[in-house]
C-alpha cells in the first residue's frame, strides 16, 4: 500500500553515510535535499559537521546535488558557501528534479542516492524516479509550518512501513 514511500536505508544523521559505504553500493553521486537535511531549515549557515562530510565526499569525487523544493534564491544562499549545484523548486514528490539531479552530475539513476529527512517528498520522489534512497531523521526536531503539516500523514506512513518491513531500522550508515 505504502511501498512508494518506502526507503532504501534508514541513517540516523547524513553525516553518518561515508563514501566508502557508498562506493561499496555502486553509488557515484548525491542528490539531497536542503532544510532539515543538509542544514537546519531555520539556520542557512550549515556547521562546522556539514563542511567536514561535504570536504569528505568531494575528496572521494562523490559530488552532491541539492534537489530542494525551495525558490532559487534561498537554495542559491544556502549552498553558496559550499559550492554546490542545485535544483531549485524541484517539484517533489514528483520525480523531475530528481531526474535534472543526476542528469546534471551527468550519470544514470543506477548511480546516484537520494538522500532526505522526509518520505512524503524525497523518498516517494526518489522512488518515482527509480533511484535509491536514504531517509535521515531531520537536523533538528522542529519544521517550518510548511513541513509540519506532512509530518502528521508521515507518522502514519511510517508506522505501517515499520510494521511491515521489519528490516527497516535506523542505522548509523549503509
Amino acid at each position: 500500500m505504502f511501498s512508494n514511500y518506502k526507503p532504501t536505508w534508514m541513517v540516523d544523521a547524513i553525516y553518518k553515510i561515508t563514501p566508502s559505504q557508498l562506493k561499496k553500493q555502486g553509488i557515484k553521486g548525491i542528490l539531497t535535499d536542503l532544510d532539515n537535511t543538509l542544514i537546519a531549515w531555520n539556520n542557512p549557515d550549515g556547521t562546522e559537521e556539514l563542511k567536514s562530510w561535504l570536504l569528505e565526499m568531494k575528496n572521494a569525487g562523490i559530488p552532491v546535488v541539492v534537489v530542494s523544493n525551495n525558490n532559487s534564491e534561498r537554495v542559491a544562499r544556502a549552498v553558496a558557501p559550499f559550492g554546490l549545484q542545485y535544483v531549485h523548486r524541484a517539484l517533489k514528490p514528483f520525480s523531475r528534479g530528481i531526474k535534472q539531479g543526476y542528469q546534471m552530475l551527468g550519470l544514470k539513476k543506477e548511480d546516484v542516492v537520494m538522500i532526505g529527512d522526509q518520505i512524503m517528498t524525497d523518498v516517494k520522489a526518489a522512488n518515482g524516479a527509480g533511484v535509491r534512497s536514504i531517509l535521515v531523521q531531520p537536523v533538528i526536531p522542529t519544521d517550518s509550518w510548511k513541513t509540519q503539516i506532512n509530518r502528521a500523514a508521515e507518522r502514519r506512513i511510517m508506522h505501517y512501513l515499520l510494521k511491515h518491513n521489519p528490516e527497516l531500522k535506523w542505522r548509523g550508515g549503509i
